[in-house]
C-alpha cells in the first residue's frame, strides 16, 4: 500500500498535480471560536431574561386578595408533578377568593393517555370547583398555543395566568404581543434545588420565545371551533381529545 502511495506521489509532481488539500487545525483559533459563540449564547440569555422581567413588571401577582378580578383564570399545563399541583392550588384559590368566573385549563392531549387539562380539570373539582367552570382546552401544547388559542379559539382579550412566575412572566409577554391584555397570579414555586433543570430550560424558553414571536412567527398546531366561555350550556366541550389526536401530528408538537 505504502509504495502505491509513494508511486501515485511522485507521478502527481512528474505531471505538475497539486499536491493534495492540507487541513490546518489551529487550537488557539478554535478555542477563540468556542469562547465567541458561548458568550454570544450568554448575552442571547441575558437579554431574553431582562426583556422579558422588564416587559411584565407591574403585572404580576402573588396575594389572591390584591390580583384584579376577571372573568377567565388560564392555567398553564404541565406533566403531573409539584409544579402541576402548586398551579391547580393557586386556581382554586382565586376562583374561591371571587377573582375569576372561570378556569381555563390548557394543556397538552396530542395521545389519547397523556391529559393534561383532564387531570387539572378533576384536580379542581377535587378541590372544590364546579365542573361548569371548567373549561377544558385540550391543544395548549406550548405557552405560545395555550396563549393564542384563549383569543382565536375562546374569544378572550383579557385574563389572568396562573402558573408559576418564571413562566407567567414569559406568558404575558406573549400575550401583550398578541394585543391580549393579561395579568399574572403567580402559583407556589419550586426550591431552586429541586426545580434547577425546570430554571436552566426557562432560560433557553424565552430565548426561543423570542425567535418564535420575530423570527420564526410561530402559529399554535391546533386552532378549531370557536367556544365562548360563559355561554348558557353550563358545559363547555372545547376540543375533543378523541377529534384532537386524529386530527394533529405527534411529531409536530413542541417542547413547552
Amino acid at each position: 500500500m505504502f509504495r502505491e502511495l509513494a508511486k501515485q506521489l511522485q507521478f502527481n509532481r512528474t505531471n505538475n498535480y497539486p499536491p493534495p488539500m492540507r487541513i490546518h487545525f489551529n487550537p488557539r483559533q478554535s478555542v477563540h471560536l468556542l469562547l465567541t459563540l458561548a458568550i454570544a449564547a450568554l448575552a442571547c440569555v441575558a437579554v431574553a431574561r431582562w426583556w422579558i422581567e422588564a416587559d411584565s413588571d407591574g403585572r404580576i401577582h402573588h396575594s389572591a386578595i390584591n390580583t384584579p378580578k376577571r372573568k377567565v383564570g388560564l392555567v398553564l399545563g404541565c406533566a403531573r408533578n409539584i409544579y402541576f399541583y402548586h398551579r391547580v392550588a393557586a386556581a382554586s384559590s382565586l376562583y374561591k377568593a371571587g377573582k375569576i368566573e372561570f378556569i381555563l385549563v390548557s394543556g397538552d392531549n396530542h395521545i389519547a393517555t397523556y391529559d393534561e387539562a383532564g387531570a387539572m380539570k378533576a384536580s379542581l373539582i377535587k378541590r372544590g370547583v364546579p365542573e361548569g367552570r371548567i373549561v377544558c382546552d385540550y391543544a395548549g401544547f406550548s405557552t405560545i398555543d395555550s396563549i393564542v388559542r384563549a383569543k382565536k379559539v375562546f374569544g378572550l382579550t383579557q385574563f389572568t395566568v396562573i402558573s408559576q412566575e418564571f413562566h407567567v412572566r414569559r406568558a404575558i409577554f406573549i400575550a401583550k404581543r398578541k394585543k391580549i391584555d393579561a395579568i399574572g397570579f403567580c402559583a407556589v414555586d419550586v426550591a431552586t434545588r429541586t426545580g434547577f433543570q425546570t430554571l436552566l430550560r426557562e432560560h433557553l424558553a424565552r430565548v426561543k420565545t423570542i425567535l418564535d414571536l420575530y423570527v420564526l412567527h410561530r402559529q399554535p398546531v391546533y386552532l378549531g371551533d370557536p367556544i365562548q366561555i360563559g355561554a348558557s350550556n353550563p358545559q363547555f366541550p372545547a376540543t375533543t381529545s378523541t377529534n384532537l389526536v386524529a386530527s394533529t401530528k405527534p411529531e409536530r408538537i413542541l417542547a413547552r
